[in-house]
């Protein structure tokens, strides 16, 4: 939008001072002849911007002016990265905060631009959830959020699919991330607690027989050697050899990933703690999903797919899924049918997956997920003929 686009620039001549229009372009990833419009438009508003010609000339703002924007709190600057998202501020506790910072902004916007802003809020907005799927109740995301923020130590009663079902976790909390609608807590977790018999977290998947249950997960065959994503690690990463992402040397406690909404009490200790140095919450987020999409599926399965089948993979079975039958399909047969190779994460859990393209899709191997799949359509047969 050109009006964020504005405002970037004026935040960047304020905050670095000096620039030249090639550096302002590279930063915000557009061309030198942009920068040059939104630099006369900044002046047209009334910004004082000022132009120094030579060798070691750019842009910056006269001495001495300052935007109005300086006049926001500090909880309004930390409500910023939520903009766009109000029902994921609210769940935070900063949707007040945040829709103050939005007023602030436009105010501090000439008016021109403050009509676009406006009209860009009018016509676009960001949802960020999936479909089909209410969202998690979480009571104690503000906390954890506070927790997260004031680096405090934190003790847990955390829900995981295994027995045990309820466990105590004594946690440094590092970040919250929203994914799809559900929220999920980054922590290092204290080896006393012996985290290495914990699950990761798990995600969730589409509706439908694809997500699987708590009780469907404990009956699960075990991982293989090296164990699923988020299984402690002392200095090792994915391979087990070399530090996890975002980290030049693992913490003293393993990191692990926790589901927000499966904390059942929280206590937040008046202990701080340090966070690693070099702790990357984005890097270490995509590392995380990577591996665990990676390690979740143990197994392979060969199938065949008809046109219909093909066509609704997309709305039905998981992304990587999805991703394994368009990079695997082959020609299609006489009859129009696919032959393809997809992961699977266990025989039980394949069978509920892709169930749910009924007779569009036929299993040729492993010969175990076929007789899973031939046993359930004779019990639904079974069923229904009676």
């Amino acid at each position: 939008m050109r009006a964020s686009r504005l405002l970037s620039v004026l935040l960047l001549l304020q905050t670095r001072g000096r620039l030249t229009a090639r550096e302002i372009a590279d930063e915000l990833e557009v061309s030198v002849r942009t920068v040059y419009r939104d630099l006369d438009s900044l002046a047209e508003a009334g910004v004082p911007v000022v132009a120094e010609r030579g060798a070691t000339g750019g842009y910056q703002l006269l001495a001495g002016y300052r935007t109005r924007l300086t006049g926001l709190t500090s909880d309004e600057a930390d409500s910023l990265f939520l903009a766009g998202m109000p029902d994921a501020a609210a769940e935070l506790g900063l949707g007040t905060v945040l829709a103050a910072v939005e007023r602030k902004l436009l105010a501090a916007l000439p008016e021109r631009t403050r009509e676009r802003a406006v009209r860009a809020r009018e016509r676009f907005h960001l949802d960020a959830p999936g479909w089909f799927r209410a969202a998690e109740a979480t009571p104690l995301l503000a906390e954890v959020a506070d927790a997260v923020w004031e680096q405090r130590r934190i003790r847990v009663t955390y829900q995981r699919w295994r027995a045990p079902r309820e466990v105590t976790r004594h946690l440094e909390p590092l970040g919250v991330v929203l994914k799809s609608g559900t929220w999920y807590l980054v922590a290092g977790a204290a080896a006393t607690d012996e985290t290495a018999t914990d699950e990761p977290a798990e995600p969730v998947t589409q509706p439908g027989p694809s997500a699987r249950t708590g009780q469907e997960a404990a009956t699960d065959e075990p991982a293989k050697p090296g164990g699923p994503p988020g299984q402690r690690r002392t200095g090792r990463g994915p391979d087990g050899t070399s530090p996890g992402p975002g980290t030049d040397s693992a913490p003293a406690t393993s990191l692990r990933v926790y589901r927000v909404a499966k904390i059942l009490n929280l206590e937040v200790s008046t202990e701080t703690f340090e966070r690693p140095a070099h702790f990357d919450l984005a890097a270490y987020w995509a590392g995380w999903t990577a591996r665990y999409e990676s390690e979740v599926y143990r197994g392979r399965a060969t199938v065949r797919l008809s046109p219909t089948g093909m066509t609704m993979a997309p709305f039905r079975l998981p992304p990587a899924v999805v991703r394994a039958i368009q990079e695997t399909a082959g020609i299609p047969e006489p009859d129009g049918w696919v032959r393809a190779e997809l992961p699977i994460e266990s025989i039980r859990h394949a069978r509920g997956e892709l169930l749910v393209l009924g007779p569009d899709l036929e299993v040729l191997d492993p010969p175990e997920l076929r007789e899973a799949m031939t046993y359930a359509a004779e019990a639904l047969a079974v069923l229904y003929n009676s």
